[in-house]
């Protein structure tokens, strides 16, 4: 936010009054109403100043307080929404590209933390990469190709499909969309911003299952 005096360290509150705690990430949208990407509310700050707000949406309402202006003795105060939709010039190139980042991360996310061959659930340092079509074979390192298994299981498949290892698949590796992405990327998501997500994530995404 731009102010005409010395800084002030900037204050961030809720609208309805609840502590702000960890701060949230803001999510942000393109024209079209698709999701896009997490912003810090400095980010969304400097979107709001520059007029690059296009409309927002959600239930959650953030008060941002700058500086004291020398000219009107007022400080300065930018009022964000929890979702906002950025005008097409401020997004860079290639940001709108639908298909994610594959990354562990994300991977054991999708994969809810549970092995692909033997079911149970791990701490994210037991669990592995792995290429249901090894790489050895000509596999590719692709969402479809690859799944969550733990140390073990990985080590006992090691270079073999699961039919040549007798390791039968108990799910089925799938491509996570931007907005089931942006769900696994963050554990910080107001319910307003889950709602809305949720309504963009395919049917297939193990998301919808229970725990």
């Amino acid at each position: 936010m731009q102010v005409d005096t010395a800084p002030a360290l900037s204050q961030f509150e809720f609208m309805d009054g609840h502590a702000a705690g960890n701060w949230p990430w803001i999510l942000t949208l393109d024209m079209h109403g698709l999701p896009h990407r997490w912003i810090s509310w400095q980010a969304a700050c400097h979107y709001y100043a520059r007029d690059m707000v296009a409309w927002s949406i959600g239930d959650r309402h953030f008060l941002i307080r700058g500086g004291v202006s020398r000219a009107t003795g007022l400080r300065s105060e930018i009022t964000a929404n929890s979702i906002i939709a950025i005008k097409g010039r401020a997004l860079r190139p290639g940001a709108l590209q639908q298909v994610p980042h594959l990354d562990n991360r994300e991977l054991f996310h999708r994969d809810r933390q549970v092995c692909a061959y033997c079911g149970n659930r791990f701490g994210a340092a037991a669990l592995t990469r792995d290429h249901v079509h090894p790489v050895s074979q000509g596999g590719r390192d692709i969402w479809m190709n690859v799944v969550t298994a733990c140390r073990p299981c990985n080590q006992k498949k090691s270079g073999r499909t699961p039919e040549q290892a007798r390791m039968p698949l108990l799910y089925a590796p799938y491509v996570p969309n931007k907005a089931e992405y942006l769900i696994l990327c963050n554990r910080n998501i107001l319910a307003d911003q889950m709602d809305f997500l949720t309504r963009h994530v395919p049917r297939q995404s193990r998301l919808h299952l229970p725990g």
